[in-house]
């Protein structure tokens, strides 16, 4: 498996953001993968992972699908569906992979599963390819992967 490229100041995948996640993603042919274990840190009721912090990993996988074929895009949007909690300590095994290309509008899909397989949360997203513009402005704190 290849690292995905990843933005060094981004919160769930950069080295340099001192609050952030800092998860790797790799890929393994079309599809991105990941693992993140549950942290104290992202509590939202007692010793329950907070559903916005699963759904910005869910975000990043799928955007790390397009990345890993080296389009530059940002979110247009995405909805999360959650299917059952995740406890703090868990680890979460996250898969994204990049559905369908219309022009410069790429649809993707996601999922977030427990090491025993149970799925606790699937995501479909929408994003838009950069323009050149943006993607020079993006570009300027890429890191590439190892």
């Amino acid at each position: 498996m290849k690292e995905i490229d990843k933005y060094k100041y981004c919160f769930v995948c950069g080295d340099k953001n001192p609050n952030g996640l800092k998860v790797k993603f790799f890929a393994e042919g079309d599809v991105a993968k990941a693992e993140y274990v549950a942290g104290p840190d992202f509590q939202g009721y007692k010793d329950m992972f907070h559903g916005g912090i699963l759904a910005s990993l869910l975000d990043e996988v799928m955007i790390k699908a397009v990345i890993a074929k080296g389009l530059v895009v940002v979110t247009a949007g995405m909805e999360v569906a959650f299917k059952k909690p995740v406890r703090i300590g868990q680890k979460i095994l996250l898969t994204g992979k990049m559905t369908e290309q219309k022009k410069r509008i790429i649809l993707t899909e996601g999922e977030a599963r427990l090491v025993n397989g149970d799925i606790v949360a699937t995501a479909s997203g929408k994003y838009f390819v950069a323009d050149e513009k943006m993607k020079e402005k993006l570009q300027e704190s890429l890191e590439k992967g190892q």
